[in-house]
């Protein structure tokens, strides 16, 4: 699958990956944190996203809570784990 950029999202390697579907943003982010805390220190997820509050809010929620954005192309999202 190409995300918006047209970049063959399985060929980013990840560790784990979840598909939100439609889930709003709050509740989304609430999950992600979970399935992030369930992964190594600099390990990558992918998460893909229609919310359309995505774009803003995925980005934003990375700068707070210290992960890394490795690649937006929505509805694809690739997360670095942070390193504590």
């Amino acid at each position: 699958m190409n995300g918006r950029d047209g970049v063959d999202v399985d060929l980013i390697p990840h560790h784990d990956a979840w598909d939100a579907g439609d889930l709003a943003c709050g509740p989304m982010l609430l999950a992600l944190k979970g399935r992030l805390e369930r992964l190594a220190l600099g390990q990558v997820f992918q998460l893909v996203t229609r919310d359309e509050g995505a774009p803003v809010d995925v980005p934003a929620w990375c700068r707070l809570t210290g992960h890394r954005l490795l690649r937006a192309a929505h509805p694809y999202y690739h997360l670095e784990r942070r390193k504590d």
